[in-house]
């Protein structure tokens, strides 16, 4: 994976997976400590202890149709080159949390990507799911629910057309606010 944005991707398409219908991501970046962390909690079925001690390993999957899952190993391995951390909960019943710090300026860190076509995204292929969001730099926040969202906009789903046109603008624009002056995020 290119980028960290698909790493978020593969991520919350293991939660809908789990049968999540609740997926809180957050990501901030902290320039005095050198740190982007990233945060995504889901209440899916959670993992099974022993599939939880070997979920960063390579060559083991939980799916069926394939035979290896590199996601999971790969994005704990990027962490690490950059002086990171990777962190996985998880609680039969009651969800996953994954947890990532990264080296913010380290020469290895990923690009985080198209971050605000990945939420797009998310948002638009997912309508049901309920997502919770939260940014953080040191020029300040944002945040949105979509169920909030949806119930500001009459219950219009947020895969309608109309919807999606404004939506984009909007996670844009503000995302836009957070680009730090040393050009991060």
């Amino acid at each position: 994976m290119k980028e960290i944005c698909e790493n978020i991707i593969d991520i919350v398409n293991n939660s809908i997976v789990a049968g999540a219908t609740k997926i809180e991501i957050e990501i901030g970046e902290e320039v005095a400590g050198d740190v982007l962390r990233i945060s995504i909690k889901d209440n899916g079925k959670g993992i099974e202890p022993d599939q939880l001690q070997r979920i960063s390993d390579p060559f083991f999957t939980s799916k069926a149709k394939r035979r290896i899952g590199m996601g999971t190993s790969l994005l704990k391995f990027h962490a690490e080159l950059t002086g990171g951390e990777f962190s996985i909960q998880s609680e039969q019943g009651k969800g996953t949390r994954v947890d990532v710090r990264l080296g913010l300026t380290h020469i290895d860190r990923q690009p985080l990507g198209d971050l605000s076509g990945t939420l797009n995204m998310l948002l638009i292929s997912n309508p049901e799911i309920h997502f919770i969001y939260h940014q953080y730099t040191d020029k300040g926040s944002f945040s949105f629910d979509s169920a909030e969202i949806s119930d500001a906009l009459g219950g219009l789903r947020l895969n309608h057309p109309e919807v999606r046109v404004v939506l984009n603008e909007f996670i844009q624009n503000n995302l836009d606010t957070l680009i730090s002056d040393n050009g991060q995020m």
